[in-house]
């Protein structure tokens, strides 16, 4: 396939993508953003997590709330943690526990009842991300998968589960960092109208 083709493949599935998230998934993500409205609101936190290009999402996403959003809005800061940020925990939680709970370790020593997960996994397989999802499931915080093709077995996991249906990773994480912005601009429009 000439580069010309190819480049325009990738243009056509990412928005395609996104045409099936405009179509299908507008009521699971009203139900994020009320599960993420109803930790700030009652004091909890977000929290998110991945591996890979996922870990950037997770720092990325969590950095939105943290700093600004919109350069336009002025708000306060909102507590999010990336917990894919601190090497020394995730190498010592690798070393002592094993890389599966190197986000159920530090999570079940930060979360709280009423926070919320973000689990972002382009396959749903991710065991460091499933491990998170039953602590957190198992601590009564609220989860949200970013998850792709099947949704694999993290999706079961999720209060809502945003399933990107593509195997093609990087279309996958075009797409969850897509509907992260959509939720916290959301999110952000709900929680300063107050």
């Amino acid at each position: 396939m000439r580069e010309q083709e190819r480049f325009n493949a990738m243009m056509e599935d990412g928005i395609a993508l996104r045409r099936h998230m405009a179509s299908a998934m507008f009521p699971l993500v009203l139900r994020a953003v009320g599960l993420c409205e109803a930790a700030l609101r009652g004091g909890g936190k977000l929290f998110f997590c991945g591996n890979g290009g996922s870990a950037a999402d997770a720092q990325h996403l969590a950095t939105e709330l943290l700093v600004r959003l919109r350069s336009r809005v002025a708000r306060p800061s909102w507590p999010a943690i990336a917990l894919t940020l601190d090497p020394t925990a995730l190498t010592a939680g690798g070393n002592d526990y094993g890389f599966e709970d190197v986000f159920a370790r530090p999570l079940s020593g930060r979360g709280r009842q009423g926070d919320v997960l973000f689990g972002i996994t382009t396959s749903g397989r991710s065991p460091n991300v499933i491990k998170a999802l039953q602590v957190a499931r198992g601590m009564g915080i609220g989860t949200i998968g970013f998850l792709g093709g099947d949704g694999g077995s993290a999706a079961s996991l999720c209060d809502v589960a945003l399933i990107v249906p593509s195997s093609e990773t990087a279309r996958v994480q075009e797409a969850h960092i897509t509907l992260g912005h959509a939720i916290l601009e959301l999110l952000e429009d709900r929680l300063i109208r107050t």
